[in-house]
């Protein structure tokens, strides 16, 4: 038998120690660093100069306007029998009425989205860039982030159906979380009519105006027949065509002065108060459970009217709003690159953020309100604000203490959902 012989490991070569200066080995940024650094490369990607950026508050104003007016006027009350039925405090507190004249900004949306279409538009024809494949892009941005939602809310509704849940519970949860898509299809139909916008803006808003007006009146005039009612669903494109083609009027160089955006608010607050005071208009501008005659659904001449109304407002707020945005210009000598972000750039980064993903928390923050109230039910569970009957103000102060739970469940979910919208360069934005 051979012997066995155990040799010493054969020594390891080491590097040579290094002989200049050693270097510091760089900090680990704070998360508080890290947010002010976020902060100032949003503002650094989106430079003031190459943007109006009261355009984009103008749109998150919208945005976050429809977001807090449904999750505070949209209850959502467990009856006895254990189904779940939709309410609005608007029903049972009909001083609130007023609120949504601040809660209902959807014709600010529409101004945005005429001029921003319009502008495009014109931009692509420039480029030489044809009316389809122009208008291939701009519906796409609508067209994948409502698909998604549409897709996750069918296998919901699948899923309660095979639950044997009952079909009342069913019918308020699909009501409120696929509402935001008549809205959508609404707005996808007046971006392919932007080329006719383009070209004749302020006469189509005219004819628009006077269509929801003779419709209005053969409400009124032929009010033992059924078909004015029918009729007046084309009210729905024509009521929000009025601030879209604004919009365009805008984008085409339009409202340079003041004047005609005073006359617009003047001018539409004057005719809504009229309307409402003598013509027997509901002074909500949302729809009322119980209520005759809603403002909303369809538009009439009343919220037209109001619409008018916002969008001169809007128009005398873009100098103060693009200020309130954009941190002024260093007019020293050349300093080092700031480390720290101002609250003006903070406020700017929210705004852009916001508008990055505007469609995606659009159709998810009814989503977000649903989540929030079902789970507790799950868990056997009821709160005031949230499962009980809006019927007092007892009830308007618990919901806003709910707002801060819809808000980080809707956070969530715009994160989750938020490639569909393209919003990937955010992240590349925020990461480089």
């Amino acid at each position: 038998m051979t012997d066995l012989e155990l040799r010493p490991p054969s020594p390891v070569r080491r590097p040579p120690l290094p002989t200049g200066p050693l270097r510091p080995l760089p900090s680990r940024r704070t998360p508080w660093q890290a947010l002010h650094t976020a902060v100032l490369r949003i503002d650094a990607a989106t430079p003031a100069e190459q943007r109006d950026r009261a355009i984009d508050v103008l749109r998150a104003l919208a945005i976050a306007g429809v977001v807090l007016g449904h999750w505070l006027v949209s209850g959502v009350v467990l009856q006895a029998g254990g189904h779940l039925v939709g309410d609005s405090p608007l029903g049972h507190l009909p001083g609130l009425a007023p609120v949504t004249w601040i809660l209902q900004p959807l014709a600010v949306f529409f101004l945005v989205g005429g001029r921003v279409s319009a502008r495009s538009y014109a931009t692509a024809q420039a480029r030489g860039i044809g009316y389809r494949p122009w208008l291939g892009r701009r519906l796409a941005r609508l067209l994948r982030p409502a698909t998604a939602f549409a897709l996750t809310w069918g296998l919901v509704w699948l899923g309660l159906v095979l639950a044997g849940t009952a079909h009342e519970t069913i019918h308020t949860l699909m009501w409120l979380a696929y509402s935001p898509l008549w809205f959508l299809a609404v707005y996808a139909l007046l971006i392919a009519a932007t080329p006719l916008v383009h070209k004749a803006g302020a006469r189509i808003a005219v004819a628009a105006c006077l269509v929801v007006a003779v419709l209005d009146a053969s409400r009124v005039l032929f009010a033992d027949s059924g078909w004015p009612d029918t009729l007046r669903l084309l009210n729905i494109p024509a009521g929000w065509l009025v601030p879209y083609c604004l919009g365009a009027v805008w984008a085409a160089g339009g409202f340079t002065r003041r004047r005609p955006a005073v006359a617009l608010l003047l001018g539409g607050g004057g005719a809504m108060a009229a309307l409402i005071l003598w013509g027997g208009y509901p002074a909500s501008m949302v729809g009322v459970p119980g209520s005759t005659l809603s403002n909303l659904s369809p538009p009439t001449l009343a919220a037209v009217a109001f619409g008018l109304a916002q969008t001169g407002a809007a128009l005398l707020l873009r100098g103060p709003l693009r200020r309130a945005v954009t941190a002024p210009a260093s007019t020293g000598p050349a300093t080092a690159p700031r480390s720290r972000a101002t609250p003006t750039q903070f406020l700017w980064a929210a705004v852009a953020l916001l508008n990055l993903s505007a469609v995606t928390v659009f159709l998810w923050h009814q989503t977000a309100m649903l989540t929030t109230t079902v789970i507790p039910l799950g868990l056997g569970h009821t709160f005031p604000g949230l499962h009980t009957s809006p019927d007092s103000l007892a009830w308007i102060a618990a919901r806003f203490g709910w707002i801060a739970f819809f808000v980080v469940v809707l956070l969530v979910l715009a994160t989750a959902f938020r490639d569909r919208e393209g919003a990937r360069g955010l992240r590349a934005i925020i990461n480089q």
